[in-house]
């Protein structure tokens, strides 16, 4: 697509958008860029536990192709031939890098991404309803949000899904259908906010429209099924 027609696309976009009866979120990289706190995290917990595990970002990036903390944590430790941890175990480490993740936003690791607080407010303003759909925990939710948007935040969102609220995680479309239910609303009534292939598989399955805006971990994943693409919200922000 060429330049003046991706910009034409982008302004027809905003009003589709605009005129959605509800915006479904992503958090992860779609709210802010937040997978290298979260690998920091998981290697903090490495080392708090003792393990001699670190992971690097192409480490890192294959395993989000996993969903979920404590599923990449059994994947990483399934590469060997007898798993040494126990699900226990892995419950523990991940208790633990739940906690290295909060302090680590605690500490303003982790801004949200450029044109999220414009666009939250304006959707706010234009009486549309809000909601998350998220594979992360609801901990990990609240760590991020009760620092970027203030410990009101969930005043904002009518329908909060998180990984643990449904039987499977992304790209499954549970958390959509999830909040779906929630709202009381149709697919086309909404648009769902993504970051990653995932993402938009896991909306589009639901029968949801899917805006991607692009993020560090999943910027090559093939978007071509999105209604739009975009590098951040403030291309978008009306």
């Amino acid at each position: 697509m060429n330049q003046a027609l991706a910009v034409i696309r982008r302004t027809g976009m905003r009003d589709i958008i605009a005129g959605a009866r509800a915006l479904i979120f992503d958090v992860d990289g779609t709210l802010a860029e937040t997978e290298e706190v979260h690998r920091r995290a998981f290697n903090e917990a490495f080392a708090e536990a003792g393990l001699d595990w670190f992971w690097d970002q192409v480490t890192y990036a294959r395993l989000l192709r996993v969903a979920g903390g404590k599923e990449r944590i059994r994947a990483f430790d399934q590469r060997n031939a007898v798993p040494s941890l126990t699900f226990a175990d892995i419950a523990d480490l991940h208790r633990i890098k739940t906690a290295c993740y909060a302090a680590l936003i605690a500490a303003g690791g982790c801004p949200l991404r450029p044109g999220v607080r414009a666009f939250l407010g304006g959707a706010r303003r234009r009486g549309q309803r809000m909601a998350i759909a998220t594979t992360t925990s609801h901990g990990n939710i609240d760590a991020l949000l009760s620092v970027a948007l203030g410990l009101d935040w969930a005043d904002l969102f009518e329908a909060i899904v998180a990984g643990d609220d449904v039987p499977r995680k992304k790209p499954a479309p549970d958390v959509y259908v999830e909040v779906l239910a929630r709202l009381g609303l149709a697919p086309s009534d909404c648009i769902a906010i993504e970051d990653s292939g995932n993402g938009l598989v896991a909306a589009a399955h639901a029968g949801i429209p899917v805006v991607i805006t692009r993020s560090a971990y999943f910027s090559d994943d093939d978007f071509a099924e999105a209604l739009l693409v975009v590098d951040d919200l403030s291309a978008i922000d009306k």
